[in-house]
């Protein structure tokens, strides 16, 4: 694989990890409270959204660095 395809992936399997976790963390948080289920509600929520955030992240950060870089009219 490219040095830089390789770049990418790695950062969206990063990206994902550290976005899913916190929202994942809050949002169970927040809808259940630190209760007896907690971390088994958490972890069940992280896995779900991680396998859903990492190819997002993959296919739509090129897209969103482009409109970034279109938007502040700089070359990303």
């Amino acid at each position: 694989m490219a040095p830089h395809k390789t770049f990418h992936l790695v950062f969206s399997l990063i990206m994902g990890a550290m976005m899913v976790f916190l929202m994942t963390f809050v949002i169970t948080a927040v809808n259940l409270g630190f209760g007896a289920h907690f971390l088994a509600a958490w972890a069940r929520v992280f896995v779900i959204a991680y396998v859903i955030a990492v190819p997002v992240i993959f296919f739509l950060a090129p897209i969103a660095r482009k409109l970034t870089g279109g938007l502040l009219g700089v070359q990303p």
